[in-house]
């Protein structure tokens, strides 16, 4: 894993695309931090990051898209998965690298409070939680977008995907708005996504019959707890939606509170994507 580690770090930091995003994310988070904390003498930091969200959907996917892709493309990825290392070390080489070039602006804004602490009183426990939040954000982030790169190989379909799915989820308040909380809505909506999990399985793994079973079990279990009590399903895919809401997840950082259930959730989305990501190349190795 060091040696693919090093390898990812030193090929972006060798072209322009490491430093295009480290200077990226410090301009945009630096115009606002002037605007906000400096020109208008506010002391928090929850302003400035909240307003720069918007920073990832455009970063992240210019970051990532080459990450898998392009080795799917120039097809080294053949070195990758015949040399005797664990898929799992390779992803987890790609991704810290890529982690690594992330932690360089956020050990920069890391500055901005003590920069303020000269100006006035400021709480730095406040400002370091929300920076932790923004930091597990733009992780979770760039998680998704090495999985999206694994799975395609042109740089631009992996950018537009991953600009699409980031979008969504930066949307995805607004968009669970448009659902009924009626209990027949989301029992709807759940037999749905139960029929899309079960194609998804398919597709993993390449069998039917794990597919139908899952899908037929899927849908008799939500018939029979919808006959027993309908009630379990209002609001039902409000709160299904929230789980895929990364933004609303850094909310209580933002409000200075250390949120020990929204880290979780971040780890678990990188894990997730980590594993998702490992499934696709091995599926890809055994094909």
């Amino acid at each position: 894993m060091r040696a693919i580690y090093k390898k990812e770090l030193r090929s972006y930091f060798s072209s322009m695309m490491g430093y295009i995003f480290i200077f990226f994310i410090l301009l945009v988070t630096g115009i606002y931090f002037t605007a906000y904390n400096i020109n208008s003498a506010y002391p928090k930091l929850d302003y400035t990051l909240n307003a720069v969200l918007f920073v990832f959907l455009v970063a992240v996917p210019v970051l990532t898209m080459k990450i898998l892709a392009d080795e799917r493309r120039l097809k080294t990825d053949q070195l990758l998965l015949t040399a005797p290392v664990k898929v799992r070390d390779i992803v987890l080489g790609k991704f810290f690298a890529l982690v690594t070039i992330y932690a360089i602006p956020i050990a920069v804004i890391c500055l901005y409070p003590l920069i303020m602490s000269q100006f006035g009183t400021v709480s730095l426990f406040e400002a370091y939680t929300v920076i932790v939040g923004f930091f597990l954000l733009g992780c979770a982030d760039i998680a998704i977008g090495v999985y999206i790169s694994s799975v395609t190989e042109s740089q631009v379909i992996a950018a537009v995907i991953t600009f699409g799915v980031l979008f969504v989820s930066f949307v995805m308040e607004g968009i669970s708005q448009f659902f009924s909380t009626a209990a027949v809505t989301s029992l709807i909506c759940y037999m749905v996504l139960v029929v899309l999990l079960a194609l998804i399985i398919q597709s993993m793994f390449a069998s039917k019959t794990i597919a139908i079973a899952v899908g037929v079990a899927g849908e008799i279990i939500l018939l029979i707890v919808y006959a027993v009590k309908s009630t379990a399903f209002e609001s039902g895919i409000q709160k299904f939606l929230s789980i895929f809401n990364l933004a609303g997840h850094f909310d209580n950082f933002a409000s200075g509170i250390l949120d020990l259930s929204g880290v979780l959730y971040f780890l678990s989305v990188i894990g997730v994507c980590m594993m998702l990501t490992v499934q696709s190349i091995l599926k890809r190795r055994w094909n």
